[in-house]
């Protein structure tokens, strides 16, 4: 497994500030990322600071790491960003909030339509899928992304520049 460096912390002082992924957002989830084969994966820890029912991660929570994840899936794999234009969400089993807990997220590219990435996504709790997701994710041509997203690259921390 490699860890994917995130290219946009250097856009901190421009406003970067990703509730999912910027390292320094004091309310955000702060995930990171992993290339795992085919897969991006992405570990995360569920304070009871995002429950939705007593000691339950929100569903609103589990669909924004699925949605984050595709998102890095997006700029891993197919290096360029873009925007979700669907997500469908199966919540199978509930998760569990508090410091015991660990999430695993994974996500992997399916199918690719021209401009459009088909991801499958899930969230798993000790050995057990909890929730499933399929997005559809429209992604920009590479010099759209770099022009107005600020888009360079994602690399691993094996790679060079």
């Amino acid at each position: 497994m490699k860890k994917i460096i995130n290219p946009w912390t250097k856009l901190e002082k421009e406003g970067y500030n990703c509730f999912g992924c910027a390292p320094n957002n004091p309310y955000g989830l702060k995930m990171e990322f992993y290339e795992d084969g085919d897969d991006i994966v992405s570990f995360w820890n569920p304070s009871d600071n995002y429950q939705g029912w007593l000691h339950t991660l929100h569903g609103g929570i589990q669909s924004l790491l699925i949605d984050e994840i595709a998102g890095w899936l997006v700029a891993r794999k197919l290096q360029t960003s873009g925007m979700t234009t669907n997500l469908t969400i199966r919540f199978k089993h509930s998760i569990t909030t508090g410091p015991d807990t660990t999430l695993e997220i994974r996500a992997r590219l399916t199918e690719m339509k021209r401009n459009l990435a088909f991801i499958s996504a899930q969230i798993s709790c000790n050995n057990q899928i909890c929730t499933q997701g399929e997005l559809i994710y429209f992604c920009f041509p590479r010099e759209k992304a770099e022009s107005e997203f600020h888009f360079t690259g994602c690399h691993t921390t094996d790679e060079t520049d």
